[in-house]
C-alpha cells in the first residue's frame, strides 16, 4: 500500500483507450490511492476498446467543480477522440495546468500529450507519445524520444497500451515520491 493517503484524478471523456484509463486505475488502486474520474460531462464515459466501443465508466466529478488541491497526481488517458475533445475545453486544459503550476506528478500516454501541449505545459520537456503525433509534440517545443516510458520532473509519459506495465510503474513510483519542484507550467 505504497499510495495509502494519496488521492489522483483520471480526466477523461467518450473514447478514452479503455486499457489506458482502466490499468493506471487499477494499480493505483491495489497500491491504496483513492482514485476519481474527472470529465467534462456528468454520469458516465465510454471508452474506446481498439476498434469499437467498449466499457463504460462512472464519472465522479465534473472538471468544473474538480479543485486541484484535492489531488496529489493527474493521469491522462489516450485514445484519439478522447484528448482530441478535451484539447478544446478550456477548464479541462486550466485543471492540466494547474498539476505543473502546483509541482504535482502527471501522467500521459498515447496522444494525452496533444493535453499537454494544449495546456502550454511541453515546451523543453523531454516526453514521448504516440508516433503520429510526434511532429505535434516537436513543433510544441518537446523533446521527443522514441522510449516505452519517460519521466521528466514528475512527469511521466508512455507511448501506447503495450507500454502500461512500464507506465503504471512509473505513474506508482512518481505519486509516491509527491511533488517534484521542478515540475512547473
Amino acid at each position: 500500500m505504497k499510495l495509502k493517503d494519496k488521492k489522483v484524478a483520471i480526466l477523461a471523456t467518450d473514447g478514452f483507450e479503455q486499457s489506458e484509463l482502466f490499468a493506471p486505475l487499477e494499480a493505483l488502486k491495489i497500491e491504496g490511492a483513492t482514485v476519481e474520474i474527472i470529465s467534462i460531462k456528468e454520469g458516465e464515459i465510454k471508452g474506446w476498446d481498439k476498434t469499437d466501443w467498449g466499457k463504460s465508466i462512472k464519472v465522479d466529478r465534473n472538471v468544473d467543480s474538480a479543485p486541484v488541491h484535492d489531488y496529489d497526481a493527474l493521469v491522462l488517458p489516450g485514445g484519439v477522440m478522447n484528448p482530441d475533445t478535451l484539447r478544446t475545453h478550456t477548464v479541462a486544459l486550466n485543471f492540466i495546468k494547474a498539476f505543473f503550476e502546483r509541482s504535482k506528478p502527471v501522467a500521459a500516454i498515447c496522444h494525452a500529450p496533444w493535453l499537454l501541449i494544449n495546456a502550454g505545459v511541453i515546451d523543453g520537456r523531454k516526453v514521448t507519445s504516440y508516433k503520429s503525433i510526434k511532429e505535434d509534440v516537436i513543433n510544441a517545443g518537446g523533446k521527443w524520444v522514441d522510449e516505452p516510458v519517460v519521466v521528466d520532473n514528475g512527469l511521466v509519459t508512455s507511448r501506447n497500451p503495450d507500454d502500461l506495465p512500464a507506465f503504471c510503474n512509473k505513474l506508482i513510483e512518481e505519486v509516491k515520491e509527491g511533488k517534484h519542484e521542478k515540475q512547473n507550467a
